[in-house]
């Protein structure tokens, strides 16, 4: 994310130079990068694959980033071998009006594939009521909703999104998915100058 007050990211150029610059590297991944523009008041977003953001205004979600898969479980990826996909088909997406207190959460598909909307929402309504309105602590919050995330991947007897998602494919999965889980949370403040 671009700080507060600093000149928007060309989220593309920065896609671009992180592909070129990692050419030699073996393996794919997925991307989702965000940049505040503080004078629009808006988000710019590109994302590649099954990572994504979410945007919450007092704790309720307002937007959910759309993801990539060519098919259930089938992201799209940046990867350098013949079947990866390069940065060109990254999709890029604006949310405007944009507010203080807004609270953005970004996650790969381990948090995803874990946690309803309704289940981030949760852990806001009561991560607000134990800070009692204080500032978010915006790495604690995403410690929270890692953990989370966590528990319902090893949980058996939970449904989860990417159940739902297997049963909509005719895939048989019950519960969760073990996978990577990596949560970063971002909020909005006002400008001081």
């Amino acid at each position: 994310m671009a700080a507060v007050g600093a000149t928007p990211v060309d989220a593309r150029k920065v896609l671009n130079e992180a592909y070129e610059n990692n050419a030699d590297v073996q393996g794919s991944s997925t991307a989702c990068i965000l940049s505040f523009d503080k004078e629009r008041g808006s988000l710019h977003a590109l994302n590649v694959g099954d990572s994504g953001f979410l945007l919450f205004r007092e704790s309720m979600c307002l937007y959910i980033s759309p993801t990539q898969q060519r098919r259930f479980n089938c992201p799209y990826q940046l990867g350098n071998h013949v079947r990866g996909d390069r940065p060109e088909a990254a999709e890029e997406f604006e949310v405007e009006d944009m507010m203080p207190g807004d609270i953005i959460v970004l996650g790969t598909d381990g948090l995803l594939d874990n946690m309803f909307v309704s289940e981030i929402e949760e852990v806001l309504v009561a991560f607000n009521k134990v800070s009692g309105g204080r500032d978010c602590d915006c790495q604690e919050l995403a410690s929270t909703i890692a953990a989370v995330a966590l528990f319902n991947s090893e949980d058996e007897d939970n449904v989860t999104p990417f159940q739902m998602a297997a049963e909509k494919a005719g895939v048989e999965h019950v519960g969760g998915k073990i996978d990577d889980i990596t949560v970063v949370v971002a909020t909005v403040v006002a400008s001081s100058t």
